[in-house]
């Protein structure tokens, strides 16, 4: 396929054009993105402060609340911009960096969902080799692995788009650079590749959605025969595993998996999986764990008395009292 460029740069519609709903949809995604940033930086540093960054299920909840961030960051800054701009310009490089590093943390973000699934099965099915199996090293291939297959699934993704010849229109009715409103742009024929997109980001999905059902599924035949007290901890624990995996999954299925068209409501849909997902994240995780409650009370607590005990030590020597 010969690639033949015309199009330096593309014309992002946005999720609407009216002034009002603009303007609305500013202030309500700056508010996602500032508690998106509050949330997750405030469950990083209470695991890093705290005992549980040693467990590897917190190990886990420290990076993916990294990826979140980092994935987020590729997409609702420039959409929060957008909304106060008359025209919403993206350069044809800016275009695909965005592309391939969304795929990246996208990628990284599903595969350790799925690092932290096996996790959940291996201490809930297999509770007296937990240790020796999820030892440090362990933990560390799982993220290695999982940058590893994001890596590779967002080179090809970008490989595939960034064959394209574009040579006529430029407006992609989106609110960021996705391969499915680009393939919709090129001046060919793109059902071969759209083949290609659904096996690599469909599949992967769908694949992995498959994987951890299964894993939970297992879970729970498991714990039947649990008493109560351990069956009602371990499905409080993997609950909030659960509904983060369908609130990130449903939307991405939705999108990937079928042939390569686009919808009106993709749109709607992509905002769960950039933005909605990673802002309910931390919420969660810390209100439905009890080891995350402590784990902020405690932290955050000594901080706050820290921070009281030097005000007071400094506050009396800053003080010039008149004697009478």
């Amino acid at each position: 396929m010969e690639n033949m460029n015309n199009v330096t740069e593309f014309v992002l519609l946005g999720l609407s054009q009216n002034k009002k709903i603009k303007n609305l949809c500013f202030l309500l995604f700056l508010f996602c993105y500032i508690a998106i940033w509050m949330g997750n930086l405030l469950i990083m540093i209470s695991i890093t402060c705290s005992p549980l960054i040693d467990q590897p299920m917190y190990f886990f909840l420290n990076n993916l609340a990294l990826s979140d961030l980092c994935y987020t960051s590729t997409v609702t800054p420039k959409l929060v911009t957008d909304l106060l701009a008359e025209s919403n310009m993206i350069s044809y490089t800016s275009c695909m960096v965005q592309l391939f590093v969304m795929h990246f943390f996208g990628g990284i973000e599903i595969l350790i969902l799925t690092g932290m699934a096996y996790d959940r099965y291996v201490a809930i099915c297999k509770p007296l080799h937990y240790t020796i199996i999820m030892n440090r090293q362990r933990c560390y291939t799982i993220l290695t692995a999982s940058c590893t297959g994001a890596f590779l699934h967002s080179f090809f993704q970008c490989l595939l788009t960034i064959n394209l010849p574009f040579c006529g229109p430029n407006e992609i009715d989106h609110y960021f650079c996705d391969v499915y409103p680009l393939l919709k742009l090129a001046c060919t024929d793109t059902y071969r590749v759209g083949i290609l997109v659904v096996a690599n980001s469909g599949m992967m999905g769908l694949v992995t959605f498959v994987v951890l059902v299964l894993s939970y599924l297992l879970i729970l035949y498991t714990i039947r025969a649990y008493p109560a007290e351990s069956c009602t901890k371990a499905l409080s624990t993997c609950s909030s595993h659960i509904t983060v995996v369908v609130l990130f999954f449903v939307p991405v299925l939705f999108i990937y998996i079928r042939p390569a068209t686009t919808f009106p409501e993709d749109k709607v849909f992509a905002l769960f999986y950039t933005i909605i997902a990673p802002m309910f994240n931390p919420l969660i995780y810390t209100f439905r764990n009890m080891e995350m409650k402590n784990a902020l009370k405690k932290v955050w607590c000594q901080k706050l008395c820290f921070i009281g005990w030097q005000i007071i030590c400094h506050f009396p020597s800053s003080l010039h009292i008149p004697h009478t």
